[in-house]
This record gives structure tokens, sequence and C-alpha cells, in this order.
């Protein structure tokens, strides 16, 4: 079989702002040699957004980057932000969730491990560490960052602002679900997550979660109110298993778990709809401060490919691969600067990839 009889997969990768370029483009050479011997073709599309699609465009989310997005097989982002447009009429972070809307990626999967191997660099002890695999199922396009009205007014020298927290059923239900089908290929558990006591939305949470529960009778489903939930995080991490939650609730709770993976460097994720194209990418941001110096940890961004091999394209082999590799080097000693080493990106990149290229 020629190449010009393989499948064809396009993948868009959206490099953004900050070291966002830099884990992009470390993510794509372990992605090329993860697939090596897979029988496809990937043609790579690379996009602007946020930040650098302001400066080149005047938008953060051009037009040609987002039918692009949508014409692909799966999109990977690298991160956005950068603080010389935070006082601008349209900032670099609106591209996300303009991007995310237009996706109809309505759920964001963060698993969040403790490696043996990093217990030293997490602030928790290690034995609180001990069977630690989680999977945060987010809510990624209702809640407080879309309701409205939202905005802020001027009256009489006095300044008030509001925002709506808004959910319907179907937003509820749809996340919900994700999480429990999740639930049923891990330990069986689902900790929905919310402020029922406090909130209607949270209530309809709670409700709508017994619902979604009768249909899934060999999955356990319990809830916790947010504030002991992140409590418990810290406490009693080993405790949960798949953690379903609204969107603010889970933008909070999720980068408050990366203390038990030891950085944020190291967390992957993917966003999903109903279908093609997902995104996906690290969850740190563009850390402008480390832009072109060699010294991101591009592990997030590498294991987010492993996410979008197995998710997006449905690969699970080389996806397997790629975290096992990951995993090995970790365990030789392998660290970049936010894991207390002095390994540089290109440097990290590099392990990972001998590791595969090791197994042949």
């Amino acid at each position: 079989m020629t190449a010009s009889d393989l499948p064809r997969v396009r993948l868009v990768v959206l490099g953004g702002d900050g070291i966002g370029p830099e884990v992009a483009r470390a993510a794509v050479q372990v992605l090329r040699v993860a697939i090596a011997s897979e029988p496809l073709v990937i043609e790579i599309e690379d996009h602007a957004i946020g930040g650098a699609a302001i400066e080149a465009h005047g938008e953060p989310l051009p037009p040609a980057t987002l039918a692009a997005c949508l014409a692909a097989d799966a999109v990977f982002l690298g991160a956005v932000g950068d603080s010389r447009f935070d006082r601008a009429p349209k900032r670099p972070e609106s591209a996300l969730l303009g991007l995310r809307k237009a996706l109809g990626v309505f759920a964001n999967l963060r698993p969040v491990r403790a490696h043996p191997a990093l217990a030293d660099t997490s602030p928790l002890r290690a034995e609180k560490l001990r069977g630690v695999d989680l999977l945060f199922v987010r809510e990624l396009v209702g809640g407080l960052y879309f309701g409205t009205p939202r905005g802020r007014t001027d009256h009489d020298g006095k300044r008030s602002a509001v925002d709506t927290l808004l959910y319907d059923e179907h937003e509820i239900r749809r996340t919900l679900e994700v999480a429990f089908r999740a639930a049923k290929k891990r330990k069986r558990k689902v900790t929905q997550i919310d402020k029922a006591n406090v909130l209607a939305t949270s209530a309809l949470w709670r409700e709508v979660a017994d619902e979604v529960a009768k249909d899934f009778p060999n999955v356990t489903l319990e809830h916790q109110l947010v504030d002991s939930a992140a409590l418990r995080l810290l406490t009693d991490p080993a405790s949960f298993d798949v953690l379903v939650t609204e969107n603010l609730f889970g933008d909070i709770l999720t980068d408050e778990a990366a203390a038990l993976a030891g950085s944020l460097g190291l967390l992957p994720s993917a966003s999903i709809g109903s279908g093609r194209p997902a995104l996906f990418g690290p969850v740190h941001g563009s850390a402008p401060d480390l832009a072109g110096r060699d010294l991101a940890n591009p592990l997030g961004a590498i294991l987010s490919m492993a996410m979008l091999l197995r998710h997006g394209l449905e690969l699970e082999a080389p996806a397997l691969a790629i975290e096992r590799a990951v995993d090995e080097v970790l365990a030789s000693g392998a660290r970049t600067r936010d894991l207390g080493g002095d390994l540089a990106t290109s440097a990290m990149t590099t392990a990972v990839i001998s590791r595969l290229e090791s197994r042949g």
C-alpha cells in the first residue's frame, strides 16, 4: 500500500502565545514518532490564535483559523494569553471561549495521576498520594463564564458588576453522561461536586445527576459540596475516581489538583463534544516569562497528544506508548525546572522520543 492509499487525518495545531508554540512543537515531534508504524497519514496545519493572532490578523480567533479547526479531525492548542493585550478591546483568552463554542465541545477531561517517582515534588506527603488516579469532567460552555446578563456599570460614582450563573437541564445531563461513561471504564464511582446548599443551579445538578445515575446501575454516585471537596482533594485524594462539576468549580479544582501531580506542567486535557473535532492541549498557561528560553515542561502537551490519539483519533496503541514513555522518563529521574531539575524543553522531549524509539 502506498502513502496515497492510506487514510488521511487532518490535525490543526494552534501554538498560541508564550510557551505554547514550544510545547506544541514538542508534542508534534513525539506524535510523529508514536504513529510512525500506523497505517495513516497525518496532515498538520499551523494556525494563529490568541495574542499571536491579534498581532498578525487583528483578531484573537481569525476566520481562517476557525474554518481550519472546523474542517479538522482534531485540534491541538498550546496556550493562550498575552499580558500586552490585557486592556485591549479583544483579549487573547476570548479566542479559547469562542473556539470551544464553535467546536461544540462541552466537556473537559482532565486526568490527574500522582507519579510515584514525583512524590517529592508535591507539597503533600507521599502516603497521601498513593493510589491517586483521578479524572475530572468539567462542564465547559455554560455557567458564569457564558451567562447573560453580564458586565459592569458606573452610576453616580458607584461601581457595580453582574455575572449570571445559568444552566439548563440539557447542558447538565450531557456532561454527567460523559462522566458516568468514563467511570464505567475505571473504578465505577462518580462524585458530583456542587454548592447545592445555596445555589439553585447546583440543586438542579444534583437532581439531574440522580436521574442519570439510574441509567448506570453499576456506577456509584455521591454528591459533595465544593468547599469540602477542595479539602478532601488534599486530605484523601485517592478516595475519588471521576469528579464531575460545573465550569467555575471545575476550573478552580483542577488547578488545585495539580499539587497532587507535582506541577501544572504535567497535566493534559481533552475537550470533547458529540463528535469531531475535539480540542486537546495542556492545562498550563502561556508563561510568557519562560517563552523562548527552552525551559518549559513539555510533558503536559505530550500527554495531551496521547489523549488526542485516544479520544480524537481512536488510536489506543500509540497513545499508551506515549504515556508509558513519559512514565519511564520520569522514573529515570529526568526533571524539568518546574519539577526541581534542570532539563530543557528540548532535552525532555528528546528523552521521551528515545524511549518511544527503543520500544520499536
